[in-house]
């Protein structure tokens, strides 16, 4: 028999800009969109937490596109709000299940939709979560929709995301023509409405507003902004000294990447220095020659002193990575690559400020040509680069994946 519980709330936990939607039941579709650190996924967590504290017999999915992302996103912050209202101990939480009851036996589960049999099998869903609804296509989210037809009263989704381009669907249902007010609430926030961000997180963001506005207006502001045409408006070209650079800046460190080519496309090679602390990357050096065997690479490599750094490389040549090992180059490694692993990579670069040698004219080229795809119905610019233009900027994103996992590396002297 489920257990009695008491619990007493204060408004004080709560953003002010959600306020207003804390006991609103009314509404099926719920969209929390806005800018990163806006708080929409707390509090989306804390209403549905409260909601089925109050009403019985309830059963709500929660879904991210990947399952493989779930424990440290949302099922995470579940347990967080739990923990935070002192029931953490009195829910039952099955961690290799990925479920959470609550004391009145009210159930979350969460799954992934690369798991979609697994979700055909779950009945009488109440209410669904959505995390990073963008993620999702038109007829996933239609799908979901028509398996929310529970008797219970006051069934809703909610759906939690980052703008993106204006070729998503997201914004195509929902903003482009307007949506049904009866059904539906929109609410958009920023990381200005949520006062429980750290100063050290919010100053980031307004580095982001300096650094690179696009992404500024994106991320931080939550606009559906369409996308400059160029990937990278975050760098000039500066006739600096990197050897002189090293001596007056004691926090640089040295990356190297590789992307490989041969008849068709250049073999490319960059070298940078990193002031991670003032966001910033010097791009020093630079190679990018067609038509090179594995041991001419290798030789190339040596002949710059380059031959004792670690190296990320291309990890889908490895038959070239073993090879150019063999030819004394030891520490070349391939690239982790995965999902995403572009646009993660180019987004953490557009951080920083981009210094280009002036010998470095491959990659200013490169640079001045690397656009984002055009979805051909709509005409606007989709979070999609070209694969054009891209063989430097390639081996830059590549030389970047230590820096961006925060492993420590040896500065390059």
């Amino acid at each position: 028999m489920p257990q009695p519980i008491n619990i007493t709330i204060s408004s004080k936990i709560f953003n002010k800009a959600y306020m207003p939607y804390l006991q609103d039941y009314e509404h099926r579709f719920n969209v929390f969109y806005g800018g990163s650190g806006s708080g929409k996924s707390h509090f989306v967590i804390q209403k549905m937490i409260l909601k089925y504290l109050k009403f019985p017999n309830r059963k709500c999915l929660v879904i991210r596109k990947v399952g493989a992302t779930l424990r440290d996103s949302v099922f995470a912050l579940f347990k967080s709000v739990l923990s935070d209202w002192h029931i953490y101990d009195k829910c039952t939480i099955k961690e290799s299940f990925f479920t959470i009851e609550l004391p009145n036996g009210n159930q979350f589960i969460f799954k992934g939709l690369d798991d979609s049999e697994k979700i055909k099998s779950i009945a009488n869903i109440d209410d669904i979560i959505i995390e990073e609804c963008t993620e999702l296509n038109l007829d996933e989210f239609s799908q979901l929709n028509l398996r929310l037809r529970s008797k219970n009263k006051f069934n809703q989704i909610y759906c939690m995301f980052n703008p993106v381009s204006k070729a998503n669907w997201t914004y195509i249902k929902w903003f482009e023509n307007g949506y049904n007010h009866d059904n539906t609430v929109v609410v958009h926030t920023t990381y200005k409405d949520n006062k429980f961000l750290p100063k050290e997180y919010v100053n980031s963001l307004l580095e982001m507003e300096k650094d690179n506005p696009t992404y500024y207006r994106i991320y931080a502001l939550g606009q559906f902004a369409t996308l400059d045409k160029l990937v990278y408006n975050n760098w000039k070209i500066d006739n600096f000294d990197w050897k002189e650079l090293i001596k007056n800046n004691n926090k640089l460190t040295a990356y190297f990447g590789m992307d490989f080519g041969y008849v068709n496309d250049p073999s490319a090679f960059v070298a940078i220095l990193v002031d991670k602390e003032a966001k910033k990357m010097y791009i020093f050096d630079e190679f990018y020659r067609k038509g090179l065997l594995n041991n001419e690479l290798a030789k190339m490599i040596k002949s710059k002193g380059y031959s004792k750094e670690i190296i990320i490389a291309d990890s889908a040549e490895q038959k070239s990575i073993e090879e150019i090992k063999r030819d004394g180059i030891y520490r070349i490694k391939g690239a982790r690559k995965g999902k995403d692993s572009i646009i993660n990579g180019i987004q953490f670069i557009q951080q920083y400020q981009l210094i280009i040698n002036t010998n470095c004219t491959n990659i200013v080229e490169e640079l001045s040509n690397y656009t984002w795809q055009k979805d051909k119905s709509t005409g606007e610019y989709i979070n999609r680069p070209i694969d054009k233009y891209n063989h430097l900027l390639d081996a830059l994103r590549y030389s970047c994946e230590d820096l961006n996992k925060n492993k420590v590396r040896v500065r390059f002297l």
